[in-house]
């Protein structure tokens, strides 16, 4: 059975709700209909059966709760949340009333208001349209103050240096130069992913081109130092996890190179759990996993943020979203 069958399984036993903010893609509604066909959770698709019936002609919605922002009983309710949270910020009731209508900040509103327990869009939504609602009014968990993503790596078969058979690659997709203050809650964010998702004991590798300072002349970027001071944070913050760095990626998962260059670490040569040092490595280092070493990427998974709530590629088919609504509402539990 693969990492991906258990977490759909293991979602079906939760019974959460997840809402699905794009009613009007041909792709959002078949992944609706296949998630409550298959039990994996319950389903709130924000559209209407007219709209539905048009893009994905065919497609059974028994069990799917439909809802129309521009109908809902909810609504007036909804952007009064609105108003109050953002009128520090100089929103006015009107502009609440108007924002409650778009069906993304709808979706937020009813997941900020515990009316479902996760929420997914991105399909036909560019990322910043997709989060921006979250940000605004879901916010971030306590003690984080950075939203991340992260991948969850897929072996294709065992492997010498991961034994797991899965790894948490960090951010690939949402910071582009993390600071090591942001670096520090990405690596204690994706520890928490690796345990409730991938199923699996972190042991987090925060990366570099150097290894405990054997390349720490990096005078223009300071890359070295930001990774050195993002280590000691998230030890700070979570005292108790397997926390190490900064690693090369051969001291981080092989234990002959790790022994040698960090002896005495308890991640050095067997970490599960990457963090790069920016988006430019973590987005390459992802594509190299899976294009030459034939891992499947689940992802990327929302991190940071006080409930649930996952951001789609717009390229992305109906598995993708089946497979994304099933972690979803594993991180709602």
């Amino acid at each position: 059975m693969s990492l991906l069958d258990e977490i759909k399984i293991k979602a079906s036993a939760l019974k959460k709700t997840v809402v699905l903010c794009e009613g009007e893609d041909r792709r959002v509604v078949e992944a609706a209909a296949k998630i409550t066909r298959e039990g994996i959770a319950k389903i709130v698709l924000i559209g209407n059966k007219e709209e539905c019936a048009k893009v994905a002609p065919g497609v059974d919605l028994t069990g799917i709760t439909l809802i129309d922002p521009l109908t809902s009983e909810k609504t007036a309710v909804y952007a009064e949340m609105l108003y109050e949270a953002r009128k520090a910020k100089g929103m006015t009731r009107e502009q609440a009333d108007e924002q409650a209508k778009d069906r993304t900040m709808f979706g937020a509103l009813m997941l900020k208001a515990g009316d479902v327990d996760g929420y997914v869009s991105g399909a036909c939504h560019s990322t910043a349209n997709t989060l921006r609602p979250g940000l605004q009014v879901v916010k971030t968990a306590p003690g984080i103050k950075t939203v991340s993503s992260c991948f969850i790596m897929i072996a294709p078969g065992k492997h010498e240096y991961n034994p797991d058979g899965v790894a948490v690659f960090a951010d690939c997709a949402i910071n582009i130069e993390p600071t090591a203050e942001q670096l520090a809650d990405i690596a204690v964010s994706s520890a928490k992913t690796a345990k409730v998702i991938a199923g699996i004991e972190p042991r987090v590798a925060m990366l570099s081109f150097s290894t405990k300072g054997s390349g720490n002349d990096d005078k223009f970027t300071q890359t070295v130092p930001r990774v050195q001071k993002a280590v000691s944070l998230a030890k700070e913050m979570a005292p108790d996890l397997a926390l190490d760095g900064e690693f090369q990626f051969d001291a981080a998962v092989a234990p002959e190179v790790g022994q040698l260059k960090a002896p005495g670490s308890k991640v050095a040569g067997c970490a599960n759990v990457f963090v790069f040092p920016n988006i430019n490595a973590g987005n390459i280092g992802y594509k190299i996993a899976q294009r030459f070493g034939g891992y499947m990427a689940i992802g990327p998974v929302c991190q940071g943020f006080a409930k649930p709530l996952n951001d789609l590629s717009r390229g992305c088919n109906v598995e993708d979203i089946v497979a994304t609504v099933a972690v979803t509402a594993l991180q709602a539990e």
